[in-house]
């Protein structure tokens, strides 16, 4: 396959994962099951947008002319954005470690410092991911977009320690 065809490709796969998760959802029968089907559902749809807005500026840049290079800047700022994109269906946990801070799901900053008597401790709360078994029939699903698509897919809980 020729690197013109890639992103035809790419978006032919997600869009056919999508459906598949869509499919596999009509057999859930557990509403958390069917909470991360649908956030699943919806960020592949984010990456096919994403992707089409790709193959619109490469349209655009083979079609007009982009004296300024605007189009070109724009494109290579998309393929980035691409190659980043990740799916989170759970918590997302940020941590800055030079304030000592941590921020759960974008919300407030918590302060992860303690003192007492026997000194100062820092305790950032973690992320475990879900078992396969937890996953049910998910968990090849999201196995699959990882390694058909790349996208990072994050399917983990906040564990305070």
């Amino acid at each position: 396959m020729s690197d013109d065809w890639y992103n035809v490709h790419q978006l032919a796969v997600l869009a056919g994962l999508r459906l598949i998760v869509l499919a596999n959802r009509v057999g859930c029968e557990h509403e958390f099951l069917l909470k991360l089907h649908d956030g699943l559902a919806e960020g592949l749809a984010a990456a096919i947008a994403r992707l089409r807005a790709i193959m619109a500026l490469e349209h655009q840049l083979a079609t007009e002319p982009d004296d300024e290079g605007l189009v070109a800047l724009q494109l290579h700022g998309e393929e980035e954005c691409f190659a980043r994109f990740r799916i989170t269906l759970l918590d997302d946990l940020e941590i800055d470690f030079d304030t000592h801070e941590y921020c759960v799901n974008g919300g407030e900053w918590h302060n992860a410092l303690s003192a007492d008597c026997d000194g100062i401790e820092v305790s950032y709360p973690s992320l475990v991911a879900l078992t396969d078994d937890e996953l049910g029939t998910l968990a090849p699903i999201a196995r699959c977009i990882r390694n058909e698509v790349g996208i990072a897919i994050s399917i983990a809980r906040v564990v305070y320690d």
